[in-house]
């Protein structure tokens, strides 16, 4: 299996992973300059880059990076501890995680939902629209989109993943359909749960919701109105309001964590590490 192939299949399903590569190497060592390895979410591996501890630390260090979004490299002296491999070589480990486009998975694909839909993938974001009526959740109404789930509001999350880079927008086409979506939103880890709506809605919707038992700090999760202020009125002013304040939430939340920055490090011929490469004579 082609492990640029297998990035690829990886992050169509929506699942991140991280490529592994030996950018240094001084003196003996299992594998050479160029050598990759893919480390997938569960930790499965395809390709090697010498095996023993070696592999086992950047396999660590790749969930780690997947889960931060933030590139690493890792120097390596290989010694006994590195599962008897006394090569005697130095090497320096560069991983890259892949993680997959942000999520947008609207709940309703009446006009407002139909105009979000092809925002969001313009915007670079997979997209998953949602709707209990096959006549609107289909690919003649809606064919931009990534996916489309026919299914009730409240088995939403049943058939469709939702993590902490999902965002939801709940646009549904009724007081009740919204209560079931936003039930069901507010028991993911989704990082973002906009709905569309009044103050009156709101304020019913958010009461229903304490009466069932929800939290307060579970309600402030909900972001509404949707949108930024830019006094849109048609479904596609809508769209694009969403979709800024989206983006603006989605960059506020971002790791900040980029202090070691691709090849920053090398090798010396001592074992330690430097910001700049050794000098060429």
């Amino acid at each position: 299996m082609d492990i640029y192939e297998e990035i690829l299949r990886l992050k169509k399903e929506g699942r991140p992973s991280a490529l592994a590569t030996i950018v240094q190497c001084i003196g003996s060592s299992p594998q050479k300059e160029g050598a990759k390895m893919l480390i997938r979410d569960d930790g499965s591996i395809l390709g090697s880059l010498g095996g023993g501890c070696i592999e086992a630390e950047i396999i660590q260090a790749s969930r780690k990076a997947m889960k931060d979004g933030s590139p690493v490299t890792m120097p390596f002296e290989l010694t006994e501890k590195h599962g008897g491999l006394v090569c005697g070589g130095k090497v320096l480990v560069y991983i890259e995680p892949v993680i997959p486009d942000p999520h947008v998975v609207i709940l309703g694909a009446g006009h407002v939902g139909k105009a979000l839909s092809k925002v969001a993938v313009f915007s670079g974001f997979r997209v998953t629209v949602v709707d209990d009526r096959q006549e609107y959740a289909n690919r003649d109404n809606i064919p931009d989109t990534s996916d489309i789930v026919v299914t009730e509001f409240d088995n939403v999350f049943s058939k469709v993943a939702a993590d902490r880079d999902t965002y939801l927008v709940i646009a549904t086409r009724g007081h009740n359909h919204d209560l079931d979506a936003l039930k069901a939103a507010l028991k993911t880890e989704a990082r973002y749960i906009g709905m569309l709506g009044s103050k009156r809605k709101r304020a019913l919707l958010f009461k229903t919701l304490r009466d069932e038992g929800f939290l307060q700090t579970d309600i402030d999760r909900v972001i509404t109105p949707v949108g930024v202020p830019i006094g849109s009125v048609t479904p596609e002013e809508i769209a694009i309001s969403i979709m800024a304040q989206i983006i603006k939430y989605r960059r506020e939340h971002a790791s900040q964590s980029f202090s070691n920055p691709p090849c920053s490090r090398f090798i010396e011929e001592d074992g330690a590490a430097q910001a700049t490469p050794p000098s060429r004579q």
